[in-house]
């Protein structure tokens, strides 16, 4: 079994095809799906997906690369997070690929998720571009190592993920792992502890190979822990397995409330 660890099936395009979607995860061995909110007046969507299908769950968050987005406060994360099917907060962190000038409202949202995962004893979902420095030093700042969480579609390099492994977050790779230029992040792969890695499509967007171009699904997943697999040398069933405890062993909340299956 797989486990999509991140994923925007909420979004029109795959919303729409939703039982093909889902037979698509079945025929490829995907079990179950994290749905992940990126603004607050979409979360609804996002929620009512976990709680139509046992074997989907939801996050709440704001993502940082929207400076007009309606703003959540730690105490409105908190109370949106004590929903069952709720199980992590984020998408959360810092983007300078898509933002510029004074981003210290960026800054005070990244702050505010962290505050509301470590009062909630939530997991946090972590976005960083081109931003990894600022991540890192923030997440220290604020404790955020209280929470723990995941360093989702890693596109860094070694040193990025040895300090975030040190402040007790896992690495997830999304389809950029399977590109061929992606040299730093395969490198990443071959020596990340196989107890702290996370696989995800990030769908609809980064199809891996050997479906780049189309649009991405939580079926393609499959691709993913492939390529891992052979990057490192090991049988692909082994991935699965790692890959999908781990998932299950960071969103803790799933096994208490959310009813894993």
């Amino acid at each position: 079994m797989l486990v999509d660890s991140h994923c925007h099936i909420n979004f029109p395009d795959l919303l729409e095809r939703m039982d093909e979607v889902r037979a698509a995860m079945q025929e490829n061995g995907v079990g179950h799906a994290l749905v992940i909110g990126v603004n607050l007046p979409e979360f609804p969507s996002v929620l009512a997906l976990a709680e139509q299908y046992d074997n989907f769950y939801a996050t709440v968050g704001v993502h940082p690369d929207s400076p007009d987005a309606e703003e959540a406060d730690e105490d409105r994360l908190i109370a949106l997070a004590t929903h069952p099917r709720v199980v992590g907060i984020g998408e959360t962190g810092l983007d300078y690929h898509w933002c510029e000038g004074d981003l210290e409202w960026q800054h005070q949202r990244f702050r505010t998720h962290i505050r509301a995962a470590r009062r909630s004893r939530l997991p946090l979902i972590i976005h960083t571009r081109d931003a990894a420095a600022d991540t890192l030093r923030l997440m220290r700042e604020e404790n955020a190592g209280e929470a723990g969480g995941v360093m989702h579609c890693f596109s860094e390099d070694w040193e990025v993920a040895r300090q975030a492994l040190d402040l007790g977050f896992y690495i997830s790779f999304s389809g950029i792992v399977t590109f061929k230029n992606a040299l730093a992040i395969q490198d990443v792969a071959r020596r990340m502890p196989l107890d702290r890695m996370l696989v995800e499509t990030d769908s609809p967007y980064l199809a891996p190979v050997p479906k780049r171009g189309k649009q991405n699904q939580p079926a393609y997943v499959k691709y993913v822990a492939e390529h891992i697999a052979r990057l490192r040398g090991v049988d692909f069933d082994e991935i699965a397995a790692a890959t999908s405890a781990n998932f299950f062993r960071l969103f803790g909340k799933i096994g208490v409330e959310g009813g894993a299956q």
